[in-house]
């Protein structure tokens, strides 16, 4: 059983309502995965707008395994800290990162988010030593288009992720790299310049399935026409 955790802020929990990209994820890996796999994570809800609280069940398709560790407003300077125990109590074979914009945008610049990058692949690889990860740049959204400050932190970020990708990348714990999701329009594939709508869901978990199948054979090529159109 390949057992895998996403792992994100407010781009992976999802609201409610959605589908979120685990879901379009998952139906890709139904048909393309070989086997027996699931989804873990100490969280299975998605946020709730009307209670300000992540505490609702409302999946647009809820019949997928929905076990996460993700949050609305939390970040590497967050998830760094529960890492080590989650991996430990839900033994994941393979972490699915996307995180940085929250922190970027509230909590720490691109050095600090940085070296948060860095503690977190060191917890969860002392937790599980033949952990696998695959790593999601920090997507730009509305606010990089209109602040060039926000959008100079965002590349140096995503340079800094790169360099500390490489230097703990190893071979029996092996930390990809996940290529941006190639287009990605925040007009057409968000609802509000940050957040993904389903043709957003859609382009994320292809990111996710194309490095995961390029780099490790797990999986397959993403199908097309899957909303990407």
């Amino acid at each position: 059983m390949l057992r895998f955790m996403p792992v994100g802020d407010s781009m992976t929990i999802g609201s409610a309502g959605e589908h979120t990209w685990r879901h379009r994820l998952w139906r890709h890996l139904c048909t393309t995965y070989n086997g027996p796999f699931t989804f873990v994570g100490p969280r299975e809800t998605l946020y709730d707008k009307s209670t300000d609280a992540p505490t609702s069940l409302a999946y647009a398709d809820p019949r997928f395994p929905r076990a996460h560790l993700a949050g609305w407003g939390e970040g590497w300077l967050h998830m760094a800290p529960l890492i080590g125990d989650a991996v430990r109590a839900h033994r994941p074979d393979i972490l699915l990162i996307s995180l940085g914009l929250i922190d970027l945008g509230f909590y720490t610049n691109a050095e600090q988010t940085a070296q948060n990058v860095r503690s977190f692949i060191v917890q969860a690889r002392t937790a599980a030593p033949h952990l696998r990860m695959a790593v999601l740049p920090v997507i730009p959204n509305i606010r990089a288009c209109a602040d060039a400050s926000f959008a100079a932190q965002v590349a140096d970020f995503n340079t800094l992720l790169a360099k500390a990708v490489a230097d703990l990348d190893e071979p029996r714990s092996p930390v990809l790299l996940v290529s941006p999701p190639e287009p990605y329009d925040i007009h057409t594939d968000t609802y509000d310049g940050t957040h993904p709508n389903a043709r957003g869901e859609h382009r994320i978990a292809e990111a996710f399935a194309r490095a995961m199948w390029e780099g490790w054979e797990v999986g397959g090529p993403y199908p097309a026409g899957n909303g990407l159109a």
